[in-house]
């Protein structure tokens, strides 16, 4: 027999059974659950990834939505203990769906939803941020000064790079890449080359009213290029940035002949997927090219890293806090939460899973819609002609 799982209960008597894996930011979600006679469970099990059995052991035997986490493992023993207890709905609570088996859940008719719409600026915050904080090695200089190893400036201490004047490279420039790059060109009048399977014509039209804007007033105007390789981006760019997806194409899109074709002196950002990068060639990489620097909030075999990593000056790391701002958590809680709450009341699905707002207002009811349901078309659910 499984141990008992430590959880914290609202609104027992509540019609329908959710059951959250992980406390979530912010208390709006809990609310609107409830409003709609739900009880909600949270899991405060002191354990960062719970187990499969500790899964099961929440779902018990009845439970009509689960909201989950992405470093759990949401395949056909979850699906099937999930359908048995009469469940209806499970939802990520984010953007990606890596650790879901969607085919499982199509089998046992379960609803899965994910949390995109939120993530966008926020995520391009942090990737600039990795940016900034690589060129000026900022956090070896933190490292430095804490250490109480400063005694005077120096003219060659921490000499990092300046970012104007020098190229972004953007691979996938959809709507996080887009941000990215809007805030690279216009907050530091980088010029931009991009790679991407279709044409980012408002990021083209962005850039190109940008650098009119700054001819007009007598500087230096910021150019754009689309190019017509992802090795074309490697080599020119002095700051690149990845943001594809990850499929089977993508998987090590970053690895040692890629990582060769780029500058001596480049900067990687990786906000992405952490497959996408071959981890064990890029130490390599950054123990042969100490100028080389790295910024990465995402890991191939997550929440590890591969051996050296951790001991290369060269390299930002961070875990995995791209969409961590109070708005954007609070908001990923929400629209989880509505995900399960729309399927367990026969709710629609909403139309455009990029256009959250009006499940975001907090001054009006959420519309009667579940937000983004990834299988609702293999399950055939209708969609809300809100």
């Amino acid at each position: 027999m499984s141990k008992p799982i430590a959880i914290e209960v609202y609104n027992p008597n509540g019609k329908y059974r959710v059951v959250s894996t992980k406390s979530m930011p912010g208390t709006r979600w809990i609310n609107l659950l409830i409003e709609q006679d739900c009880r909600v469970e949270i899991c405060t099990q002191k354990k960062t990834i719970l187990s499969v059995e500790d899964i099961i052991a929440l779902i018990g035997d009845k439970c009509d939505g689960v909201i989950g986490q992405l470093t759990e493992d949401w395949g056909e023993t979850l699906f099937a203990a999930l359908s048995r207890a009469g469940g209806k709905a499970f939802s990520n609570m984010a953007v990606g769906y890596n650790n879901v088996d969607v085919n499982a859940a199509n089998k046992h008719g379960v609803a899965v939803g994910n949390t995109p719409g939120v993530l966008t600026e926020t995520t391009a915050e942090l990737a600039a941020s990795l940016s900034l904080a690589a060129a000026r090695r900022i956090v070896e200089s933190d490292q430095f000064m804490r250490a109480g190893l400063y005694d005077g400036w120096l003219p060659h201490l921490f000499v990092g790079n300046l970012l104007k004047g020098q190229t972004v490279g953007v691979i996938g420039a959809g709507r996080i890449g887009s941000a990215y790059a809007r805030m690279m060109v216009e907050g530091f009048k980088m010029n931009l080359i991009y790679y991407d399977l279709y044409q980012s014509t408002r990021l083209e039209k962005f850039v190109t009213a940008y650098g009119e804007f700054l001819k007009a007033n007598g500087e230096q105007p910021v150019t754009w290029k689309r190019a017509a390789s992802m090795d074309e981006v490697l080599r020119e760019a002095d700051v690149i940035s990845l943001h594809p997806i990850l499929d089977k194409t993508t998987y090590h899109l970053i690895n040692k002949e890629s990582l060769a074709t780029m500058k001596k002196e480049a900067i990687l950002i990786n906000c992405s997927r952490g497959p996408v990068v071959d981890e064990v060639a890029l130490v390599e990489h950054l123990k042969q090219n100490p100028m080389f620097r790295v910024g990465l909030d995402v890991f191939e075999d997550e929440p590890y890293m591969k051996p050296g990593l951790a001991d290369m000056k060269n390299a930002v790391v961070v875990p995995h806090i791209a969409s961590a701002s109070k708005w954007t958590r609070e908001g990923m809680a929400t629209l989880a939460a509505l995900n399960v709450l729309g399927k367990i009341k026969g709710y629609p699905v909403w139309g455009d899973a990029n256009r959250v707002e009006p499940f975001l207002n907090e001054n009006a009811p959420p519309p009667a819609a579940s937000p983004s349901i990834v299988n609702a078309k293999a399950l055939g659910l209708p969609v809300s002609k809100l």
